[in-house]
């Protein structure tokens, strides 16, 4: 019993650790069990949740829209987001920012920065030195990054998110063009940060888009492929995507429904922003003619003129969708002058004719990157804004050949649905159907290096080399690790850019750098002289490029094994000692105790490569060791299934090098000790004596960033504490005014009551009068002084006038209630007292309630009457201006008494169970009428007359089966008390059930 008691322990103990990481695991979701998708679209953005009860619903706005402007305005003391900030956009157009994330991860000699000046000539652009940004000059006090004007409005999003689920959330997903680079990416985790938002997935919007298509047709995927094009025109650009659809298998939920990313083609700045901008200059030269004769200044010089002009031919471009003709006006466009002129979609078309050819662009370039034709394109889908100007329309039908366009998806909600839809699925608190999503690298990454080869004739030479790390559409997040095989010293690496040649000179000028980081290793030649006697596997480099599409470099190790003899004996018992150790504690082998910084690895984390293409000769030096993506991107692959087999590339690195992969080395597959499979017996013999061990080594890492530098912490932390003062202020502000405004209501709604008759009815002229003065004071000071006045004050104003109206206040409202609550007073007392009767009717022997219990709830009853005639005849003598004595808390505390009472007797009689029936002379229970049921006999508890004090009374039988079997049984056998006759068994009675005795049976 003792030994069984001990092997129990370990398991009761491994119980309650798993019982508290679950109880941790709920408390940490208690925080965060809503989550958010910000859709960032250059002119409007769109936000979603997802928390329990509410399944991916669109937030509303302050203005109840369901979008809101991508527009933010600064003022000294003041901010407006939305379509507040959109109506300053005229009264103060250079303190109204929008489409700055055109500016995102761009240097000050980007050609984007030009066209923002050129379109916004407004807005004050300063010169960063130390990063070569720009940032927004407000005024001298005032100036913002665009990371910084991004975090503001991440944070208003987070706000309404918050107000619409009524509860914090800190978890989001942001949608990014899928063109965007590292640089603007990162730009874009950055303003998250500061706005102290935890950013799940940066999600490209054609994908979001694509996911929230398949979400809500999963029962339309199979294992046929099916290719979709989803062509999205928004307001700043262009991107046409090629997905592809189907089911695949799997390794933990079977199969599943699957999109992947074939090809996309974009433009960067063919939107519906450009057509406005068109239209713009269009009237503006319309209204100069007008005023030609006038000697009138240039319209193009006022930006307030403009900022209306761009309104005008937002409107104009929407009403031109669904119109041959409409008129544009402005009422006092400039110096009280009205502006009207006529505009015809003809003239509009012929203003964007040059835009319109660039439409089949970006459906050229998606076919060109996925390699395939359009007769294998199954539906064209239209998604973005600008995709409803009929122009548009007629041009890309054209180009793609099909008979119609697909409009059955939400064109400006999608990508904020599928945003909300991974949202969840990444978050802990929910748990969604699966749906795997992989997604194509755009721009392809590679890894430059040089070192010193030496040719035949003994001259040394520097060799340069390129390894792609990642290739133009191949799937991601993916993990990659390059072995660099001969070095010894330290040495730098380059990570560049691929292949950008599918971009056009122009658009390479607006990419940018295309050289990313230079990657500088110490440490390398201190590792080799800490393990001189070790054979090194090489310098190991593991990249990842995560679900945000972002490069990092993990770390970097340098490699050695060596063989180690180990005796038998030592081997076994060690072995068996650790054994016994991890299987109670339900693990595998321990790790190795870290001695000098090292340690033995498993590399279970990579694979080979995928198609490493690698020219002949140089696979020693340079080893690709890729993560397989899974089809489920939340579980890696199972360590067992590495190193099964090799792709072709590695096998040419295996004959060429004469090194095999590491992970399809077998002496790494038993590093782990018990983790791993048990090896075959006779390998078991082999390897015995002497097995590999493997040493790592931590190299120290310095990088160079070379396309944009980020933020350096300490600006980030100022930043970030610059926008908390900010947001806190507003918060300041928007309770002053809040005081203010409850201050000012009070006032006029009090003075209103004043003359209201029940107020009169319960006040005296004399304190009608002395409440009015003190109001129309405090209405006097609010004006005067008010503006100046401190939210403390405003509420201690407040609060000395509720002091001096409450006792008015509360004589009306205790006679408002009087009514309602005599009232049922009256019914509670008279339904007890009806209860109390019927209950002292009961016969002495089939009585459940006790004397003291009746005589206890005769009492309340009594006292409660008493009460009620004695107050309300002292209330009715009291004139109505003074305090009443007759309080409604009262009555209700009265009711709650009596109440308490009679639950307690009807709970009482509820529960309780009905007396036995005595036997009669003849040992025998009186008969029931012919015409009575089985229940209604159980239920009868009166005894018949003539029984005998001897009689013992029959058991009870069980509550279940007296309940369940009573409606199954038969009449009772006609005949005298005397009659004997055998029972009869009940066709339906279940075998081994108690069966009800019946009066014939006894």
């Amino acid at each position: 019993m003792v030994a069984t008691v001990r092997r129990q322990r370990p398991r009761r103990l491994a119980c309650w650790a798993l019982m508290t990481v679950l109880l941790a695991d709920l408390l940490a979701l208690s925080d965060t069990l809503a989550v958010m998708s910000v859709d960032l679209g250059s002119e409007s953005m769109k936000v979603a949740i997802v928390k329990p009860g509410v399944p991916m619903e669109i937030v509303l706005n302050k203005e109840s829209r369901r979008k809101t402007p991508v527009t933010v305005t600064l003022k000294e003391n003041e901010r407006f987001f939305g379509d507040s900030a959109a109506s300053m956009a005229i009264k103060n157009p250079k303190a109204t920012l929008r489409y700055f994330q055109h500016l995102l991860g761009k240097q000050e000699n980007n050609p984007h920065v030009a066209l923002y000046k050129a379109r916004f000539p407004e807005h004050e652009l300063g010169f960063d030195p130390q990063r070569q940004t720009v940032y927004f000059q407000i005024s001298p006090q005032l100036q913002f990054s665009p990371e910084e004007i991004l975090s503001m409005l991440l944070n208003y999003s987070r706000s309404l998110a918050e107000d619409f689920a009524e509860q914090p959330i800190k978890d989001a997903v942001i949608t990014v063009p899928a063109f965007f680079n590292q640089a603007e990416r990162r730009a874009v985790l950055q303003a998250a940060r500061m706005a102290g938002l935890k950013v799940l997935q940066l999600i490209n919007d054609n994908t979001a888009t694509a996911l929230s298509y398949g979400v809500f047709r999963r029962k339309d995927i199979n294992s046929t492929a099916q290719n979709i094009m989803f062509y999205d025109m928004g307001s700043g650009s262009t991107v046409c995507t090629i997905v592809t659809y189907q089911t695949v298998k799997t390794k933990d939920a079977g199969m599943q429904p699957q999109l992947q990313i074939r090809g996309v083609g974009f433009d960067r700045t063919l939107g519906g922003l450009e057509m406005e901008l068109r239209l713009r200059e269009h009237l503006a030269g319309l209204f100069n003619e007008q005023r030609r004769g006038q000697r009138a200044k240039d319209v193009r010089e006022n930006p307030r003129a403009m900022a209306k002009l761009l309104r005008e031919a937002n409107r104009l471009k929407t009403v031109l969708s669904a119109n041959a003709d409409h008129v544009a006006q402005i009422e006092g466009l400039m110096d009280d002058v009205d502006f009207k002129a006529k505009v015809t979609r003809a003239e509009f078309e012929e203003l964007c004719a040059d835009l319109f050819e660039r439409v089949p662009g970006p459906v050229q370039q998606a076919l060109q990157s996925a390699e395939m034709k359009l007769d294998e394109i199954e539906q064209v889908i239209l998604v973005g804004g600008a995709t409803r100007v009929p122009k548009v329309q007629e041009v890309l039908l054209k180009a793609v050949g099909k008979e119609e366009l697909g409009k059955n998806i939400n064109a400006d909600e999608a990508a904020a649905m599928g945003a909300v839809y991974q949202a969840a699925a990444l978050s802990k608190a929910f748990k969604v159907k699966p749906f795997v999503v992989r997604d194509a690298v755009i721009y392809p990454i590679l890894v430059e290096f040089t070192r010193e080869v030496e040719e035949e004739t003994g001259v040394r030479s520097l060799k340069h080399n390129k390894r792609i790390l990642f290739s133009r559409m191949g799937p991601y997040p993916q993990r990659k690790v390059i072995t660099f095989n001969r070095y010894s010293h330290d040495f730098n690496f380059h990570i560049n850019y691929g292949d950008l040649g599918f971009l056009g000179p122009e658009d390479l000028r607006v990419f940018g750098s295309q050289n990313l980081t230079t990657v500088k290793l110490k440490g390398v030649g201190e590792s080799f002289k800490k393990y001189p006697d070790y054979e090194s596997k090489g310098i190991k480099a593991h990249f990842n490029l995560d679900e945000s599409g972002v490069l990092s470099l993990d770390r970097v190790e340098s490699v050695f094994e060596t063989l180690v003899e180990d005796s038998p004996e030592e081997e076994s018992t060690l072995t068996k000692l650790g054994n016994t150790i991890s299987s109670l504690f339900g693990g595998g082998s321990t790790p190795d105790t870290k001695e000098n910084g090292t340690d033995t690895v498993q590399e279970e984390e990579e694979g080979p490569a995928e198609g490493s293409k690698d020219e002949p000769g140089e696979q020693a030096e340079l080893k690709e060791e890729a993560e397989a993506p899974t089809e489920d991107t939340s579980s890696p692959p199972p360590p067992e299934a590495k190193g099964t087999a090799a792709p072709e590339g590695e096998k040419a690195a295996e004959k060429d090098g004469g090194d095999k992969p590491e992970a399809q080395k077998p002496s790494e597959k038993g590093e782990a000790g018990s983790e791993g499979a048990p090896p075959a017996p006779e390998e078991e013999k082999k390897q015995k004596p002497a097995r590999k061990q493997r040493m790592v080594e931590e190299i120290g890492v310095e990088l160079v960033v070379l396309d944009l530098p980020d933020l350096p912490e300490d600006q980030l932390a100022r930043s970030a504490q610059k926008l908390q003062d900010l947001t806190l202020r507003d918060l300041q502000k928007q309770e002053r005014e809040k005081a203010a405004n409850s201050l000012e209501a009070f006032i006029f709604e009090t003075q209103d009551k004043l003359y209201q008759p029940e107020y009169q009815e319960v006040s005296t002229e004399e304190q009608r009068e002395d409440i009015s003065g003190k109001l129309s004071a405090a209405s006097t000071w609010l004006e005067d002084e008010g503006f100046g006045a401190t939210t403390a004050m405003l509420k201690e104003k407040l609060a000395e006038l509720r002091k001096l109206c409450h006792g008015l206040f509360f004589r009306v409202e205790e006679r408002k209630k009087w009514p309602e609550r005599l009232s049922a007073l009256d019914n509670l007392l008279n339904h007890s007292s009806m209860f109390l009767k019927g209950a002292r009717l009961i016969p002495e022997m089939d009585q459940i309630f006790t004397e003291v219990e009746m005589t206890t709830l005769e009492k309340i009853i009594n006292e409660t009457w008493a009460w009620k005639n004695t107050t309300v005849a002292e209330q009715a003598k009291l004139p109505a201006t003074e305090k009443p004595v007759l309080l409604s808390k009262d009555i209700e505390a009265k009711m709650a008494a009596l109440d308490r009472e009679v639950q307690y007797l009807l709970n009482k009689a509820k529960f309780a169970k009905p007396r036995p029936r005595p036997r009669d002379k003849n040992g025998t229970r009186a008969e029931a009428p012919l015409n009575a049921s089985a229940s209604d006999q159980s239920e009868k508890v009166i005894p018949p007359p003539g029984q005998t004090e001897d009689t013992k009374p029959i058991p009870e039988p069980e509550k279940e089966a007296a309940g369940s079997e009573a409606a199954d049984s038969e009449p009772l056998e006609l005949g005298g008390p005397t009659a004997e006759s055998e029972p009869k068994e009940h066709p339906e009675q279940p075998t081994g059930q108690k069966r009800t005795l019946k009066n014939d049976e006894l």
